[in-house]
């Protein structure tokens, strides 16, 4: 397609051999012809009156009949027309043709009338020949202006019939003069047609250029919207290809975790404990890796839909301390939450998904002392706030650390778990924060810690809504011995890696690889409640690990009146897993899960119905 905004302006003023713009001319004439045709034919009424009885009526007859007869054939153009306004440029200049012909036709029919009827009658027939002569030139300039040659010929047949005549008139006074004064109007009648021709031609040129980048922008918008729609469908393809080959990757990376931790359990080498070390720590760096890059995937395609609702902090901060305080004792840390009495009006899941990355950094880069995550009032709003007595951030580095892949250095050697990771858990927090509309802020001292701010509006919980929700504080150092534990796995590696594991940690387990399997075994024991339950999401034949819960839970149901303690392992992680852990009492890892994580979230949930 030619891209006329790319024309030099005089290229705007097409030539007549431009059909668009001669189309656009005819169309405009076609629009605008019917009050010329009622003009015409009202002069030739006043005419054929002031000559009826100063001429032969049938050669009076016959001439008017044939005017009113190309009257007519112009008039069918005009009908035709207004029957069909969407003809094409073809279809016009065909028209055009006979229309051409039509009208010379007229101009040829008046010219024959001044030659024959001049000379009839009086001085008041000259007079009125005259004047509806000119009149019907100055008529045929406004109409015929656009077409030029043929405003030429129509107006050197007509008045310059009427000049010959009267310069040869011998029988007037001053015919001569007259004679003069008509060709002086002649001249004048050109020029104005010259004149309105130019400003209409370029009129009608602006409007064909402005048609012609209307259609270069209808174009290229559709163009536009077509590479939108692949680019979100490549978007999209790009995810779901991502989220369905992180599921795959976790399973044998989540079955090494597990194999590498029962042989643990089989050798005292030192050597062989430090290389199972290196291959767990390995494990969950690769499963942090596949929770950020999936994470910043669903930010860059839209697939993060922000619905702020009251927000309970004391339920916040409750799931927080579930996830995150194995692993503070695991290191060692205090892991404390303050202003708990607070409400929130955010969305829940994107706040949530903010302070984890937040507090997982904290506890990644504290080695001595603790992480604290607090709410405040401040001005009116909230103010979320995470603080550690880790290494600190440089000031030079402060402000990149919200960059995509950049990762602080440290003054000191940073422990090889500090260096885990893309760097893109900052870069997320910030674009989770744009998404809420808040600021976020950091303060830092090296050697010292560092604090990350969220402002956040505060909220109201309805009165039926509150209340208090207690959660124990279990003893992280519960023993297995006794327990039993029901596995629900499909994977055949990563079942077998759990039941080995469990059973070096002093536990029955026993392992099933489908909701009708488990169903069965505890329909044929319900005396055998089991003390945990932990199942993979996605199951065979379209079940999932919500429906082995339900399934088991519904056998035992009446034994001690509690729900049996679940937790869902899965490498899933597009499910939406949160709301349905809040709606059937259970708790989410992510595979692949490092043994002492799952240890102690298993631990942390025999503690709390302990």
């Amino acid at each position: 397609m030619t891209d006329v905004s790319s024309r030099p302006p005089t290229g705007l003023w097409a030539p007549l051999a431009d059909s668009a713009l001669v189309a656009d001319r005819y169309r405009s004439l076609f629009s605008q012809m019917l009050p010329s045709l009622m003009g015409n034919t009202l002069g030739l009424l006043i005419f054929v009156l002031v000559y009826w009885r100063h001429v032969s009526l049938p050669v009076l007859a016959v001439w008017a009949g044939w005017i009113l007869l190309l009257t007519f054939g112009r008039l069918q153009h005009y009908l035709r027309f207004a029957r069909h306004p969407e003809a094409g440029d073809a279809q016009i200049l065909d028209w055009s043709r006979s229309w051409r012909l039509l009208l010379h036709g007229q101009a040829l029919a008046w010219a024959l009338g001044i030659w024959m009827f001049y000379g009839a009658g009086g001085h008041f027939q000259l007079i009125t020949m005259v004047v509806l002569t000119y009149c019907y030139c100055l008529a045929a300039i406004h109409l015929l202006t656009l077409v030029p040659r043929d405003l030429g010929v129509f107006l050197s047949l007509v008045l310059l019939s009427l000049v010959i005549n009267m310069a040869m008139d011998d029988g007037r006074p001053y015919s001569l003069e007259l004679a003069g004064v008509l060709c002086v109007l002649y001249v004048i009648a050109l020029v104005m047609g010259r004149t309105y021709h130019h400003t209409l031609r370029n009129a009608i040129a602006l409007k064909v250029h402005a048609d012609r980048l209307a259609e270069q922008l209808r174009v290229e918008k559709a163009l536009a919207d077509e590479n939108r729609r692949a680019a979100e469908a490549a978007s999209r393809a790009k995810t779901q290809f991502f989220a369905a080959a992180s599921h795959d990757l976790r399973q044998p990376l989540h079955a090494l975790g597990l194999f590498a931790e029962a042989l643990r359990q089989r050798t005292h080498d030192p050597e062989a404990a430090k290389l199972i070390n290196s291959i767990n720590e390995s494990v969950d760096a690769l499963e942090g890796l596949f929770g950020e890059l999936l994470d910043i995937t669903r930010i860059d395609t839209g697939a993060v839909d922000v619905n702020p609702k009251a927000v309970p902090v004391r339920e916040l901060f409750a799931r927080l301390r579930l996830q995150f305080e194995p692993v503070a004792f695991e290191k060692g840390l205090m892991l404390s939450f303050h202003g708990e009495q607070h409400v929130l009006h955010t969305d829940p899941t994107i706040v949530e998904r903010i302070l984890r990355n937040l507090v997982s950094n904290a506890l990644r880069y504290t080695e001595d002392g603790g992480v604290l995550v607090s709410c405040r009032r401040r001005q009116g709003q909230l103010l979320l706030q995470v603080w550690d007595s880790g290494i600190g951030i440089a000031p030079p580095a402060l402000t990149r650390i919200f960059d995509e892949f950049y990762q602080v250095q440290s003054q000191r050697p940073l422990e090889p778990h500090h260096r885990k990771g893309l760097g893109l858990g900052l870069s997320i927090v910030k674009r989770l924060a744009e998404l809420l509309q808040t600021p976020l802020t950091v303060n830092s001292r090296v050697g010292h810690g560092t604090v990350f701010g969220l402002t956040v509006p505060a909220g109201r919980l309805e009165p039926q809504a509150m209340g208090s929700l207690e959660l124990g504080r279990a003893p992280l150092g519960l023993t297995l011995d006794g327990r039993l534990i029901v596995i629900v796995e499909d994977e055949p590696a990563v079942s077998e890696g759990l039941v080995v594991l469990l059973q070096a940690w002093g536990a029955e387990a026993l392992a099933f690889d489908s909701v009708p399997s488990v169903r069965a075994w505890a329909q044929a024991n319900p005396g055998q409640r089991p003390d945990l339950l932990l199942v993979d999401y996605r199951l065979p034949e379209g079940a999932t690990g919500i429906d082995a819960l339900l399934a088991v839970r519904a056998v035992y149901a009446g034994i001690d009146g509690t729900p049996i303690p679940a937790i869902m392992v899965t490498g899933s992680t597009m499910t939406g897993h949160e709301l349905d852990a809040q709606a059937h009492d259970f708790h989410v890892l992510i595979k692949p899960v490092v043994p002492n994580k799952l240890r102690a979230m298993i631990a942390f949930k025999l503690g709390m119905r302990s």
